[in-house]
């Protein structure tokens, strides 16, 4: 009967501490998946995977919030029941063991709330950027004063390459310029080697 921990965050510069933290700690085994979006199942995260692999009848699994157990509501209540069915207690950091039924609508409930939340989400950002697309093409601006849709460039991608290719390595021009290696290889996609 052990105590399982799973965390995921969204981006790998995102931590798990707060999470461990928040849940107590002292686990006898954690898993977690680093840079996966919510948006993939959780059988199809190779942390979450191990860990339901890992699970024995009698643990108790422990995550921070319901949307770590899935991507969407039936994610949810598919992970959970098969959890449950394997003989795995489900705790959820803030609401409890999942026990019966009434559990099981309650993580139905939370997880549809979360579902609709990140739909709201994604539409209110939708709207937020097509005006940005349209005061920029009539004005020149972005209806919040920015010249462009995306972030301010902070590097000259020209002086990149060409530092990059006259040194021959990516993660020296990167560690050079205080950039990451993908802004380097767009830099360089952006400006061939000359023949």
């Amino acid at each position: 009967m052990a105590r399982i921990a799973y965390y995921r965050v969204s981006t790998r510069d995102q931590s798990i501490e707060s999470q461990r933290t928040a849940m107590g700690g002292g686990f006898d085994k954690e898993f977690s998946d680093q840079g996966i979006s919510g948006s993939v199942l959780a059988m199809e995260r190779p942390g979450f995977r191990a860990c339901a692999d890992y699970l024995r009848e009698g643990d108790t699994l422990q995550v921070y919030a319901v949307d770590r157990l899935g991507r969407d509501s039936i994610d949810v209540q598919t992970t959970v029941r098969d959890l449950r069915a394997k003989g795995v207690v489900v705790d959820i950091h803030g609401l409890g063991p999942i026990v019966g039924e009434a559990g099981e609508l309650i993580v139905t409930l939370l997880a549809q709330i979360a579902q609709m939340e990140k739909n709201r989400i994604i539409a209110r950002t939708d709207v937020g950027r097509e005006t940005a697309r349209r005061s920029l093409a009539a004005t020149g601006r972005t209806h919040r004063g920015k010249a462009s849709l995306g972030r301010p460039v902070q590097h000259d991608a020209a002086a990149i390459a060409a530092w990059s290719w006259e040194n021959g390595s990516i993660t020296k021009a990167a560690e050079h310029f205080g950039v990451s290696e993908a802004t380097v290889s767009r830099a360089r996609r952006a400006f061939p080697k000359a023949a």
